[in-house]
């Protein structure tokens, strides 16, 4: 087995979603080998994002189909591939990036150890990659109370339609607050507040990382994740596979995008906040709901917005006692529409890191 079997997973990874970049310490490889054997690393390199049945792999590493469907499925159930099963067919794998994939579906199995490797790489190495990726892989959608009603707003920028739209709902618990909380830097919100949908939600219930939810359920889990101050964040896709509520303390994004002066500039949002001066009181609640630090108290003791932190949430019009806070469509011009499915999302992400395959 070659030596350096653990750089080739770490150069493919990071061709996947928002990347997986080395470092000079080379904690990546620490990560990496922590979670696969050499025989678990070459095996995925076999594979691509793309789908296969045990059969077609099977000839393709020159090995029985019975052994390749046992290792496939081992290596699907401890978060290493990805897996789809309809009925009674034959299940179907593929690779996965690290985000959303590897590192997410360790939610059952984080310890210590992990977790402590994983929050020193993302906190010193990976949140460059991770923020400047940000819009490609997460978009900001305002909570629905913070839009004017005489608003036409799209229906993928709505959580509850895209709710609504679900075949099957299942929620997990955040990764990045479990985390967190795993090594003692949680923030204490929301822990069970993640949507996942499709095949991707059937792969969490196959695998015991989350629960099924009727819509009902669903929409209360929303809005209290909102109450909480959580930023509500699909995949960027019109239809995607999940939907995050997120925190500017332990949210891989939102953290990440924190460190840079404009965050507004990297992520995928179509709203901003303004402040009516004459309808302020200075209450100051506007700056704890912010998770991005856009809000800050003038000399006038009013509140006021800075436009090149503000992502479009809408926490603060939601808390704002006087209404002085109202969220605001994009001009025309500047609006983004995200693509159509998460396969053109994923690609796109791809052409926009100059990825070629």
């Amino acid at each position: 087995m070659s030596k350096d079997i653990y750089r080739e997973l770490q150069e493919r990874l990071d061709k996947y979603s928002v990347g997986f970049p080395a470092t000079e310490s080379g904690i990546e490889i620490t990560i990496l080998k922590a979670m696969f054997s050499e025989e678990d690393a070459a095996l995925f390199l076999s594979l691509s994002p793309i789908l296969e049945f045990p059969e077609s792999v099977a000839q393709r590493i020159n090995r029985p189909v019975d052994e390749t469907s046992a290792r496939l499925e081992d290596m699907a159930k401890r978060g290493l591939l990805f897996r789809v099963k309809k009925g009674d067919t034959t299940p179907k794998y593929g690779a996965i990036p690290f985000v959303h994939g590897l590192f997410e579906f360790q939610v059952k199995r984080l310890d210590k150890d992990f977790a402590k490797l994983v929050e020193n790489y993302f906190d010193n190495d990976f949140y460059h990659a991770m923020a400047k990726n940000a819009g490609g892989f997460l978009r900001t959608i305002p909570i629905q109370q913070s839009i004017d009603v005489t608003q036409n707003v799209a229906a993928y920028e709505d959580a509850c339609e895209l709710l609504k739209k679900q075949k099957t709902i299942v929620v997990t618990d955040c990764i990045c607050r479990k985390l967190r909380a795993t090594v003692d830097t949680g923030c204490g919100k929301s822990m069970e507040a993640c949507f996942m949908f499709g095949s991707m939600a059937q792969y969490y219930l196959d695998h015991d990382m989350g629960r099924k939810v009727s819509l009902d359920e669903a929409i209360a889990i929303l809005t209290k994740a909102q109450e909480d101050g959580l930023v509500t964040q699909p995949a960027t896709a019109q239809n995607p596979g999940g939907m995050c509520n997120c925190c500017g303390d332990c949210c891989g994004v939102l953290k990440s995008l924190n460190l840079f002066p404009k965050p507004a500039e990297m992520v995928f949002s179509n709203y901003y906040a303004t402040i009516n001066d004459e309808e302020c009181v200075g209450c100051e609640a506007c700056l704890d709901r912010c998770q991005m630090g856009a809000l800050s108290m003038t000399d006038d003791e009013k509140a006021a917005v800075n436009l090149d932190r503000c992502i479009g949430c809408g926490l603060c019009v939601t808390t704002c006692p006087s209404e002085a806070i109202q969220l605001v469509l994009k001009p025309e011009q500047n609006r983004k529409v995200p693509p159509a499915t998460s396969g053109e999302q994923m690609m796109n992400m791809a052409v926009n890191r100059g990825i070629e395959f």
